[in-house]
């Protein structure tokens, strides 16, 4: 009698609470400068993307709320041998439209993502062996200590949904088309996709039949792209957006003395720098004929001089960024602070490099950049462009929409870019490998899109991969940084500010990521 009444009980409270959840329940309504491109996980690698696709798909492995690894569709994993990794699935997982996920999904995941854009996140995966329904041997080409913080962003697809729909190989980002998986979302994650209007609005609603505990309040997640600086803030004073992201930083004191607002400001783990064509004979995008000024070390360094970072910082920046000469934040691993030290801005001197490279009177090159995906992109671009004009160098500056700049800079259709760079796994290798190891399999040097070769930095990074000794480990690490820096191989500019600005009954938690991660908003 007294277990029957003990049910009872807990059943009313378990009602009175959900109650009481559901009539503070909120819709949330938040925006950003560039839209997401795509529906599918697998389309493109670019952090905004990832972290939105984020709230709907989910990888094996996730990151908490202080960016610590955490189960998610694996609930535990462990090295079986120094290149075999066991993993065992989540039980009664279902993906959205009620297909239960197992193994097979996994081993169908990681065949779509080879062919894909996020190959990166899967590179060091030889092959996954099925053990049963609930668990999978990760198989590594050679020993990969770092795996499971590699795989946090790689995200999980339903075998039955993509086949049923057509969506069974992504799309080439460099060619812009799209198929059923562009267009809706069918993942295992704490929210689904209710309605998809590219460019105007996307709105999220919990999923009901979610495998864990929902933490948020939200009834609704709307979201809009504000491309316009000024337009994003008068949305969020006017109360027509409850959060937005980056806030334009000439309107953060207006924000910040507002009584019904309130700012989140922290350093973003991304890197912003610029690339360079290395590897043409003759640029694309160049007044020079016949050879390619970049594969002169003095030219690379003749640009890096000629740029002076801390105005940048100081004008353009409103003195939130970090100036850096390295290629990776102090909060990614394997940072090497004695290392983080820029060349001297020096006009001067780069008149003189860029004179005993042949150039003495300067040449004309294009740029490109975005201009609705980094903090003041096409500012900083401009701001470049002006600092290059003043040794001699006219940029052609094309700074244009995401959707359209990754899938041109995706097909090496560039002679001089910006990009930024937030490794996943918050370790060094992923952005050694990623954007400085030449190009090579399984997604190695995929974002190297100037062609930087260095047959030294390829050993180190080799090795880097497979040591599980820390000390040499990061030692290996700061020998790649110091060769690169040494190269310029690429122009680091800073670490970019994460400026939330939001209404003060919203609450969230703001990771260095820059990941708005629905299941943490409540709503007040």
């Amino acid at each position: 009698m007294h277990c029957v009444l003990r049910r009872i009980i807990v059943s009313l409270v378990c009602a009175i609470a959900l109650a009481a959840l559901s009539a503070h329940a909120k819709t949330f309504r938040f925006a950003a400068q560039g839209d997401v491109v795509s529906m599918d996980p697998h389309m493109l690698n670019e952090g905004f993307q990832i972290n939105f696709l984020g709230n709907m798909y989910e990888g094996l492995v996730g990151r908490g709320k202080k960016l610590g690894t955490e189960p998610r569709l694996a609930t535990d994993w462990k090295q079986t041998s120094p290149t075999v990794w066991r993993f065992n699935l989540r039980r009664d997982v279902k993906f959205q439209d009620g297909t239960p996920f197992s193994a097979d999904d996994v081993i169908f995941s990681l065949e779509r993502a080879r062919g894909s854009d996020v190959k990166l996140y899967v590179g060091a995966i030889q092959e996954i062996r099925r053990v049963d329904a609930y668990a999978v041997d990760i198989v590594t080409h050679e020993p990969f200590p770092i795996l499971p913080g590699t795989l946090t962003v790689w995200y999980m697809m339903s075998k039955t949904w993509c086949e049923k729909n057509n969506a069974a190989r992504p799309v080439d980002v460099r060619k812009g088309t799209g198929n059923y998986a562009s267009a809706h979302a069918n993942g295992t994650g704490p929210f689904m996709l209710k309605s998809r209007e590219p460019g105007v609005r996307t709105v999220l609603v919990p999923n009901p039949n979610w495998w864990s505990k929902p933490e948020h309040n939200v009834t609704e997640a709307a979201f809009t792209p504000i491309a316009n600086d000024a337009t994003r803030a008068a949305a969020l004073i006017s109360g027509e957006i409850d959060m937005i992201e980056p806030v334009p930083l000439q309107d953060l004191p207006r924000i910040q003395a507002s009584p019904d607002l309130k700012i989140l400001q922290a350093m973003e783990a991304r890197t912003i720098f610029l690339g360079m064509d290395q590897k043409r004979d003759e640029l694309l995008f160049s007044n020079v004929k016949g050879k390619n000024p970049f594969k002169d070390k003095r030219v690379r360094q003749a640009f890096y001089q000629a740029i002076d970072i801390d105005a940048i910082k100081s004008r353009i920046m409103r003195g939130t960024s970090a100036p850096t000469a390295l290629m990776v934040s102090p909060m990614v691993n394997g940072y090497a602070a004695e290392l983080d030290k820029r060349l001297p801005y020096d006009p001067d001197g780069a008149k003189k490099l860029l004179a005993l490279a042949g150039y003495a009177d300067g040449f004309e090159l294009g740029m490109n950049c975005p201009n609705d995906r980094y903090v003041n992109d096409a500012e900083i671009c401009q701001a470049v462009a002006a600092m290059l004009a003043r040794v001699g160098v006219k940029i052609n500056l094309v700074a244009e929409t995401k959707a359209l700049y990754f899938s041109r800079i995706a097909r090496r259709d560039t002679s001089f870019y910006m990009l930024g760079w937030l490794p996943s796994s918050l370790d060094s290798h992923y952005t050694l490998f990623a954007l400085m190891a030449s190009p090579g399999e399984g997604g190695q040097g995929q974002y190297n899109l100037g062609g930087y070769f260095n047959p030294r930095l390829d050993e180190v990074i080799r090795k880097i991969a497979s040591e599980n000794s820390v000390p040499q480990r990061q030692s290996m690490i700061a020998e790649a940084l110091r060769i690169h820096a040494e190269d310029i191989g690429h122009l680091p500019l800073h670490q970019q500010p994460l400026v939330w600005g939001m209404r003060k009954s919203v609450d969230m938690v703001q990771p260095a990521t820059n990941a708005i991660v629905l299941k943490w908003v409540t709503v007040k």
